[in-house]
């Protein structure tokens, strides 16, 4: 299987399960490797035959800014939904960073990251 990777994709949301986090947001960023087969894009020079990563990364941002969750564990499930939803991507494997997550120790990151896919 082939990969395309999105990496850094960076979307204000309104994700957490303090009042804080909720009322005033943060920035999330989001990287993808999609899982596809390329073969046919690639024999073809055929964008229709591939899945579009600009779309993609619109639709990503698109669930970090939208309805709120408690966990970055749900955003990143629901992220995964979105990327399947297009024909070609079998397997999606996305991690989200909250780098700026409540903890009262000095940290650089903290991020959830799951693999999901069509079997």
């Amino acid at each position: 299987m082939d990969r395309v990777a999105l990496r850094g994709l960076r979307a204000r949301g309104h994700h957490g399960v303090y009042p804080r986090e909720r009322e005033e947001g943060q920035t999330f960023i989001v990287d993808l490797v999609l899982g596809l087969d390329t073969r046919p894009a690639a024999a073809d020079d055929d964008l229709a035959k591939t899945v579009h990563y600009g779309i993609v990364a619109e639709e990503v941002v698109d669930v970090v800014q939208g309805e709120p969750v408690d966990l970055i564990e749900t955003l990143a499930e629901r992220i995964a939904q979105q990327c399947l939803k297009h024909d070609g991507v079998q397997e999606v494997e996305v991690c989200v960073h909250k780098p700026d997550a409540p903890i009262t120790v000095p940290f650089d990151d903290v991020t959830i990251t799951i693999t999901r896919s069509r079997a």
